[in-house]
């Protein structure tokens, strides 16, 4: 597996996971603070979304020749589906705070990190230095 196929799948496992841990302190600590944050969306919505995800980075880490292009348009989809959906619908009902803000920075950061990496390996360029 190349390095940086193996450096998207950990962008991608930390990123999850700390969507994971928010979604789920949303559910917990601010339910019932929009119609988005209570247990039975996490458990429908939200837990279809990881195990997508975690199979998603499991074809990454297993060393799958299709991973990285599977990966990749599974990144770009949740990016589109961020800016376009979750921050203009759901972000606002929330009545975000700093934490909820920080949080999708930091997701939607950690997404475009992961597909850099992707596709920079799928054009087969390289990140080393220049040599004079």
């Amino acid at each position: 597996m190349n390095d940086l196929v193996t450096h998207a799948a950990w962008v991608l496992s930390a990123t999850f996971a700390l969507a994971f841990v928010y979604e789920l302190w949303r559910a917990t600590a601010k339910a019932g603070v929009s119609r988005h944050d209570n247990m039975k969306v996490f458990a429908t919505q939200g837990l279809a979304t990881y195990v997508v995800a975690g199979a998603v980075i499991a074809t990454l880490f297993a060393g799958f020749s299709w991973a990285p292009w599977l990966a990749l348009l599974f990144t770009a989809a949740i990016i589109l589906v961020s800016i376009f959906y979750y921050n203009p619908k759901i972000m606002l009902e929330r009545q975000p705070g700093a934490v909820d803000w920080i949080e999708d920075l930091v997701f939607t950061g950690g997404l475009f990190v992961a597909a850099a990496l992707l596709a920079y390996h799928l054009a087969d360029w390289r990140l080393t230095p220049a040599l004079s």
